[in-house]
């Protein structure tokens, strides 16, 4: 059996112009099936995958505009050609607006020009496929995008909220340490001061106070600063007792930062000794 790529259905009361169609298409690709009544049309379309119907006008059940508007509704996929032995304006204009056809051909026709404009007209079939695939992928994938921009809002509404608790305990933490009531100071790897609470920035070192951004070995002796280095890399808490600073003996307590922070910084505790 032969491997048809299109099927093509004829409707035309006269059985000689069915023939004729079938003749001009013989060597064609084609799977020809006809009937001479536009009802039984109807039923062969529910029964065949059809690509292009080719209707006469005059019908005695009905017309082929009728016949084809009707085809448009339930088979809309289907190219539509109409077939008339008339020029009548009035069913050229009817068969365009109520049947939607893709071409109206007068008889008699020219074979060739026949088989051409069912070329033509199988060519605007894939082109419709081809645009509704794509129109398909279209929506497939707007409709993917905006699954993703649900999935983002969300994402974003959880990380905001996420940042709003972090900036509230950031709030609290900073409140709690502004006013512990021992000087707290933090180094950075580099050694740069990079934080003071209330009581560090009340301290008097050699005369002067603390100042963000200075080198805290301007301010403390050598011996603390191979604490300050050792706790760094060991990653471990130390604590220098017996500090002299300013005109007060401290305890200095060294606080590795931990997590996310690990080995960027120190955190000194500074207790006040009364001898």
């Amino acid at each position: 059996m032969m491997d048809y790529k299109y099927t093509i259905l004829c409707v035309d009361d006269e059985e000689n112009i069915l023939n004729a169609i079938k003749r001009v298409l013989r060597g064609d690709n084609y799977r020809i099936i006809t009937t001479t009544s536009s009802i039984n049309g109807l039923k062969l379309l529910e029964e065949n995958e059809v690509h292009l119907v080719i209707s006469d006008q005059r019908m005695p059940e009905m017309s082929g505009t009728e016949f084809l508007a009707t085809v448009k509704d339930r088979f809309p996929d289907v190219v539509r050609i109409i077939l008339s032995g008339y020029t009548d304006v009035d069913v050229i204009t009817e068969a365009i607006n109520k049947g939607r056809i893709y071409k109206l051909l007068l008889k008699p026709w020219n074979d060739q020009t026949l088989k051409l404009e069912i070329k033509q007209a199988l060519d605007y079939y894939e082109l419709q496929r081809a645009n509704k695939s794509l129109h398909q992928k279209i929506l497939e994938q707007n409709n993917e995008l905006k699954n993703v921009n649900e999935k983002l809002k969300e994402m974003v509404k959880i990380r905001t909220e996420e940042l709003e608790i972090q900036n509230q305990v950031l709030e609290l933490s900073r409140a709690i340490l502004e006013h512990i009531p021992i000087p707290i100071i933090g180094v950075g790897a580099e050694g740069i001061i990079v934080l003071l609470n209330r009581q560090a920035k009340s301290m008097s070192f050699s005369g002067r106070s603390i100042t963000l951004g200075n080198l805290y070995t301007e301010y403390f002796e050598d011996s603390l600063a191979s604490a300050f280095d050792k706790c760094l890399k060991q990653g471990e808490s130390l604590c220098v007792e017996d500090k002299l600073i300013g005109k007060d003996i401290y305890d200095v307590d060294l606080t590795p930062l931990s997590g996310k922070f690990n080995g960027k910084g120190i955190v000194l505790s500074l207790k006040q000794k009364h001898i």
